[in-house]
C-alpha cells in the first residue's frame, strides 16, 4: 500500500516534468503568467463545482496562505527565474527545496533530521547540477532570488499543508488552493503582461488543457494526497523526479542529445530519491518484544474463553486391595446366607 502511494504520488511531479515541452510546444510564447493563471483558476473552479464544498471557519485564510504558497507566489518567482537564468540554473536551485522542506519540518513537525536525509538532499543537488547546469550559464541576481524564493514558498507550503489537516474532502481542498492562486495570480498577470491574446489556436488551447486538467486538477490532487499519508521530507523528494523527466522527454520528444554527465546525474537523482524513502528500521530487541506481547494479546481471549476445569489433586492416588475394608456383617445377614445355602 506505502509503495502505491508513493508510485502515484510521484506521478504529480513526474507530469510537471512536461510542462516545459508544453510551454515551448504548445503555447503562445512570452506569456509566462498567463500560462500560470489558466492552469491554476480554471481547474480550482471546476473541482470546487464538482465536490459543492466552501470553506468554513479558519479554512478561509488558510487557503489562502496555502494557495499563495504552493500556487501563486511560487509559479509567479518560478517563471521569474525561467525567464532571468538558464533553465539549468533555475532547476538547480530548486532542487534545494528537500532540505529546506527537511529543515522546517524538524522545526514546526517535530520529524528527525537525520544525516541520511542531509547527505540525500545534498546528493539530489549535484544530481540535479550534472543533469540540466552547463558550463556557460550565466548568473543573475534577481533570477536567482527568484528561484531562491521560490523553492522557499513552495517548502513551506508543503510544511504548512502537512501541519494543517482539513476536515474537507481532498478535492475540496485542492479546489481552494488553486482558486486563491489563481487569483493571486490575476493582478500580476494584468500589470505585468497585460490582457490576453485576442485569439488562440487550437494548439494553444489544447496546450492550455492539458496544464489545467492533467499539471493542475489532477497532478495537485495527486500531491496533496500524498502530504496527507506520507511524511512532508519524504514527498517533496519526489519533486526532484521532474528535471529527470524534462530532460527525458527532450532527448525522446525534441531531439535533444543526452551527455554521459547527464545520465550520471539522472542515476545520482534517483539514488537519492530512493535513500530518501528509506524508514528507520527498529532495532532487533523492540522488534523481538513487540512480537511477544503481540502474541500474548492474541492468545489472551484464547485463553479466557477455555472453560474452566476442576484441577485434579495428586495425593488422591488408587487404595490396594490389603488396605481396603472389608464391609461390617450382621448376624441375620450371616444366618440368611447360611439358610440360603445348599
Amino acid at each position: 500500500m506505502l509503495n502505491k502511494l508513493l508510485l502515484t504520488t510521484a506521478l504529480a511531479p513526474a507530469i510537471w516534468g512536461s510542462t516545459y515541452l508544453v510551454t515551448t510546444e504548445f503555447l503562445p510564447p512570452d506569456r509566462p503568467l498567463l500560462a500560470a493563471v489558466i492552469r491554476a483558476l480554471p481547474a480550482g473552479l471546476l473541482l470546487v463545482a464538482l465536490t459543492r464544498r466552501l470553506p468554513k471557519g479558519d479554512w478561509w485564510w488558510r487557503s489562502l496562505v496555502l494557495g499563495t504558497l504552493n500556487i501563486g507566489a511560487f509559479l509567479a518567482l518560478l517563471f521569474i527565474a525561467a525567464y532571468r537564468l538558464p533553465g539549468g540554473v533555475a532547476a538547480t536551485l530548486g532542487a534545494l527545496q528537500p532540505l529546506i522542506v527537511a529543515g522546517l519540518s524538524a522545526g514546526l513537525l517535530g520529524e528527525r533530521l537525520t544525516p541520511r536525509t542531509v547527505l540525500a538532499g545534498i546528493a539530489g543537488v549535484v544530481g540535479v547540477s550534472l543533469l540540466v547546469l552547463q558550463s556557460d550559464a550565466r548568473l543573475d541576481a534577481l533570477g536567482v532570488a527568484a528561484a531562491a524564493g521560490g523553492a522557499i514558498v513552495m517548502a513551506t507550503g508543503v510544511v504548512l499543508s502537512k501541519r494543517w489537516t482539513s476536515p474537507a474532502p481532498l478535492l475540496a481542498t485542492t479546489g481552494w488552493q488553486l482558486v486563491a492562486g489563481g487569483l493571486v495570480l490575476v493582478p500580476v498577470a494584468l500589470a505585468v503582461e497585460g490582457p490576453p491574446p485576442a485569439s488562440l489556436s487550437g494548439a494553444n488551447l489544447a496546450g492550455y488543457a492539458y496544464l489545467s486538467l492533467i499539471g493542475a486538477a489532477f497532478a495537485y490532487a495527486l500531491w496533496f494526497r500524498g502530504i496527507r499519508a506520507l511524511t512532508a521530507t519524504h514527498v517533496t523528494f519526489l519533486g526532484l523526479l521532474s528535471p529527470v523527466v524534462a530532460t527525458l522527454l527532450g532527448w525522446l520528444v525534441l531531439g535533444q542529445r543526452l551527455t554521459p554527465w547527464q545520465l550520471l546525474g539522472a542515476a545520482i537523482v534517483l539514488a537519492a530519491v530512493v535513500t530518501a524513502q528509506r524508514r528507520a528500521q527498529p532495532s532487533p530487541g523492540r522488534n523481538s518484544t513487540s512480537a511477544v506481547n503481540s502474541k500474548q494479546r492474541r492468545a489472551a481471549p484464547r485463553l479466557r474463553s477455555t472453560p474452566h476445569r476442576k484441577p485434579t489433586n495428586p495425593r488422591r492416588t488408587k487404595t490396594p486391595k490389603s488396605r481396603r475394608r472389608t464391609p461390617i456383617r450382621t448376624v441375620d445377614h450371616l444366618r440368611a446366607r447360611k439358610g440360603s445355602s445348599p
